[in-house]
């Protein structure tokens, strides 16, 4: 029996498509005219991405309808290509990503999230090109503390493939799981669901060159954090502490865990933060509420640099929470603050890329 393409296309038109619920000629999937050449039959289907759930029963129901329509004898090949090209292998993500810093807590509350955000602002105001990645997708702060809590990413084609926009505030291109969940409700999600959700935030998304990509990290150790040691070649890690024996009991594991054997990120440097309290009506005096150079003394214990130490004071909190983070004043005391821990950051970020071979990523065990 003779074969021509208007019989294959009619074949293809008693196929659906689950994911459009129409046949896979109304789903425009047919990319090109049926290729006869003598009793085989060359199709190819489009389809939106290569990890397509229904990728594979698609294309058996595509050579099924072929073969009865045209003839059991009927040689069938099915080629697929994706809208959307797939996602690079993981040693290749973030080509143009310079230097990436995870800023790590070993327990919640010491103003972590905090120094993430102002940190990648001041490296912002000094001129560098600045990420910031909020991967704490069970607790996220950054669309507050940046004032975007409404703003919606948007995708954008670039080489052929379909990226998450990242959105732009005070120099920083920011993303946050913050950005697609409601606010107002939390996220019950096991953690497979979570760490995949953060691979797309890093692998699927327009972050383009960057000199800084900051992480801010969940407090603690967790999937989280193995996913991003399995997913990213980070520079080093800057540890965030108050100067309380609890919260430096904490700090030793957050360093512990990054010098790890099978992890070996530097430790770029240790921030003390609400180190002292200085009332505005009595600007000379300091109060060590939370103890006095705890993390100073952690520092020189570890031997690594210490950073900074941030004081107590009120307008960084009140900042915070109505998204005018305390570094675009720097004409304060609290901005020029983190201006300062900023130009200690590149400081050590530059003797270490001088000094120390690239971060190897994490392998996984299969």
């Amino acid at each position: 029996m003779a074969l021509y393409p208007k019989m294959v296309m009619d074949a293809l038109q008693t196929v659906m498509y689950a994911g459009t619920k129409k046949n896979l000629v109304e789903s425009g999937m047919v990319a090109d005219q049926p290729a006869i050449n003598g009793q085989k039959v060359t199709v190819v289907l489009e389809f939106p991405r290569d990890t397509d759930p229904f990728l594979k029963s698609t294309v058996k129901a595509a050579e099924a309808a072929i073969k009865y329509h045209c003839g059991k004898d009927t040689e069938v090949e099915i080629v697929t290509e994706f809208k959307s090209k797939p996602r690079p292998e993981v040693e290749k993500l973030l080509p143009q990503v310079k230097n990436i810093v995870a800023v790590s807590s070993g327990k919640g509350g010491v103003g972590k999230s905090t120094v993430a955000a102002n940190l990648a602002i001041s490296l912002a105001r000094l001129g560098y090109k600045v990420g910031l990645l909020d991967t704490d997708i069970f607790g996220p702060s950054m669309p507050k503390m940046f004032r975007v809590e409404d703003a919606r990413p948007y995708a954008v084609e670039v080489d052929g493939r379909n990226l998450i926009e990242p959105i732009e505030q005070y120099g920083v291109k920011l993303l946050s799981i913050g950005f697609f969940v409601s606010p107002d409700t939390a996220t019950l999600w096991r953690g497979g669901m979570a760490t995949s959700a953060l691979k797309q935030l890093i692998a699927d998304a327009n972050w383009g060159e960057l000199d800084y990509f900051i992480l801010d990290t969940p407090p603690g150790t967790s999937d989280i954090h193995l996913t991003l040691l399995q997913t990213l070649a980070i520079t080093g890690a800057v540890i965030v502490s108050t100067p309380q024996a609890v919260a430096l009991a904490d700090a030793r594991k957050g360093i512990d865990m990054y010098r790890n054997d099978k992890v070996n990120v530097p430790i770029l440097g240790l921030v003390e933060n609400m180190a002292w309290f200085t009332p505005a009506e009595l600007p000379e005096n300091k109060y060590y509420i939370f103890g006095k150079d705890g993390c100073k003394d952690l520092a020189q214990e570890m031997n690594v640099p210490l950073l900074a130490q941030i004081p107590l004071v009120q307008s960084i909190r009140e900042n915070g929470d109505v998204g005018t983070p305390a570094a675009l004043d720097i004409d304060t005391a609290t901005g020029q603050a983190f201006l300062n821990l900023a130009q200690a950051v590149v400081t050590v970020v530059n003797r270490r890329n001088k000094e120390m071979p690239k971060t190897k990523i994490v392998g996984v065990k299969k």
